[in-house]
């Protein structure tokens, strides 16, 4: 079965050690990714704003490896602040009003204080 490594050529992927995804056989692991814009290394201070670069973040990755967010089959969703919660799960419903994969969503702390969320997804391809 083959395997293949997909990168966005964050510094962070090189530095931690890690791909922003991993295709294996008809599945897609896209890791967790922040509301980066990865090209610049800049981060909004808006949720929304945030939300949006994960998704076109995400949804570039999946596209990269012959997915798309209709293959989506398990979300996470890391939010830095409870406070968060309401209007992140507005948000982020957006997405996926129509798929509705299995989700979850964790209140943590995140790598770095800007950060207000990271989302996670599994993609497996459809027949």
């Amino acid at each position: 079965m083959s395997r293949t490594l997909i990168s966005t050529g964050s510094t962070f992927e090189k530095t931690i050690g890690y791909s922003r995804a991993v295709v294996q056989g008809e599945w897609c692991f896209v890791s967790g990714t922040t509301g980066y814009d990865y090209r610049s290394m800049q981060i909004p201070t808006g949720l929304e704003d945030q939300i949006a670069n994960c998704f076109k973040t995400i949804g570039e990755v999946l596209d990269e490896a012959g997915f798309s967010l209709d293959d989506v089959v398990r979300v996470t969703y890391i939010v830095a602040d409870s406070g968060l919660v309401p209007q992140a799960t507005t948000c982020v419903g957006s997405y996926f009003h129509d798929i509705r994969p299995a989700a979850t969503m964790i209140v943590a702390g995140l790598i770095e204080e800007e950060m207000k969320i990271e989302i996670e997804v599994t993609a497996l391809r459809q027949s």
